[in-house]
């Protein structure tokens, strides 16, 4: 495959509106128009049900994963597989299948760099699993991990191109959760799993 065949193949899998399909597939409704109208993960899981979120989760990483790693045996130059990887991010971000709003690319990005960067992703995943243990909001994990992996790719001493790509892509997850920061901010945002007895309500 030519290695613009590779790019397409890596942002129309990235384009595949998972949670979308899920909410018309499983409960007839348009995820875009219920809860914080996001198709990701998230929203599905609150949504559709803990399974459908799941699914939703497994999925999506799939989407950014698997473009990237036939590209590094189909089309091993360097360049190439972190272009797949980018494109796979952009067709999940802007799905053009549902008129560009598509998810925050977390899951994404997570398959991408599952690919790339097995490591360093490790620890990124291990330090959303804590905050999110902590805080019990995705955003604010998904936050910390977009943060964590850049920093633990450089200490790992991590290529300059793969390097700049974890800081380009957590970038991008930052500017998407700016709705979650600005609601955090206020007191806003809601846990996942609701809040515990005895949580102060939100200002």
């Amino acid at each position: 495959m030519s290695n613009a065949g590779w790019v397409g193949v890596g942002f129309l899998a990235g384009s595949l509106p998972t949670g979308y399909l899920m909410g018309r597939l499983l409960k007839s409704i348009d995820i875009r128009t219920v809860g914080s109208g996001n198709v990701g993960a998230t929203n599905v899981f609150r949504s559709v049900g803990k399974t459908a979120g799941l699914a939703t989760l497994l999925i999506d990483m799939a989407k950014g994963f698997l473009p990237v790693w036939g590209a590094l045996r189909g089309a091993p130059a360097e360049a190439v597989p972190l272009i797949v990887g980018a494109a796979a991010v952009a067709g999940h971000t802007w799905s053009p299948w549902v008129r560009f709003r598509g998810g925050k690319g977390v899951a994404t990005s997570g398959g991408v760099f599952l690919a790339l960067l097995p490591g360093p992703t490790g620890v990124a995943l291990a330090t959303f699993a804590l905050v999110f243990a902590f805080s019990r909001r995705v955003s604010v994990g998904s936050l910390a991990a977009a943060v964590a992996l850049p920093v633990a790719a450089g200490l790992a001493g991590v290529p300059g191109p793969r390097l700049v790509m974890s800081i380009l892509l957590g970038g991008v997850v930052v500017v998407r959760h700016v709705p979650n920061i600005k609601r955090l901010w206020r007191g806003e945002e809601p846990p996942l799993f609701g809040p515990k007895k005895g949580d102060p309500k939100p200002l």
